[in-house]
């Protein structure tokens, strides 16, 4: 697979004949390692949803993973989100479930057998130095702590595609650089394929990267 994310005159908003993205064109390759940035108010949170198709196409195409989002029924978008891993600024963890379950979520979904599950959830809350939280709720951790069970949560079935909007956003500096670390290590060792929206790009990452940007709704690469 090489071309994973393909917008060719793609227009998106919340209101018909307001377009917040216009005319956009761009392609993101399989274990690329993307940052959108863009003033806030830009358009990247708008573009971000569209990729895990949670908003609508006013006029264009986009293609991720393999399916065209403009065509997509309820059926093929929840197939896409098998695919996809996405980590949120407020985490949207479930907060009636412990820090494991949540985790575990995505590997039941995509009927993983319950060994795979238990040896994978132990693994990632020791990379994320929360062994010791795993029968937790989430609203009884920190900040820092529910960004790291929420980016556990979204490599736990080794997706396609990893998505993050401002994922440091809130954070403490030993959280954000977890952060940044897992979302390397997916990419290098996993060939997991990375979107990042962030008004900060970190100058510690040592990475090759890609950068968009938006502006007056328009999508541009910079070097």
């Amino acid at each position: 697979m090489s071309g994973i994310i393909r917008a060719k005159n793609l227009y998106l908003g919340y209101k018909r004949g307001e377009p917040i993205i216009k005319n956009a064109n761009f392609e993101i390759k399989h274990k690329d390692f993307v940052f959108i940035s863009g003033a806030s108010g830009s358009g990247k949170s708008t573009l971000l949803k569209s990729l895990y198709g949670n908003l609508p196409v006013f006029e264009g195409s986009l293609e991720v993973c393999s399916i065209s989002i403009e065509k997509a029924r309820k059926s093929l978008i929840n197939e896409l989100r098998r695919n996809i891993g996405i980590v949120f600024q407020d985490y949207k963890l479930i907060e009636e479930w412990s820090v494991e379950k949540n985790i575990r979520l995505p590997m039941m979904i995509n009927g993983y057998k319950k060994e795979v599950c238990d040896s994978q959830v132990e693994k990632l809350l020791s990379h994320v130095d929360l062994l010791y939280k795993a029968n937790r709720q989430p609203l009884e951790l920190s900040g820092g702590e529910q960004q790291r069970v929420a980016m556990a949560r979204a490599i736990a079935h080794r997706p396609l595609l990893i998505l993050a909007d401002e994922p440091t956003g809130n954070l403490d500096d030993y959280s954000s650089d977890m952060i940044w670390s897992l979302l390397k290590s997916a990419n290098e060792q996993l060939d997991v394929t990375v979107v990042v929206v962030t008004h900060r790009i970190p100058d510690h990452l040592n990475i090759f990267y890609r950068k968009l940007n938006i502006a007056n709704g328009e999508v541009y690469e910079y070097a």
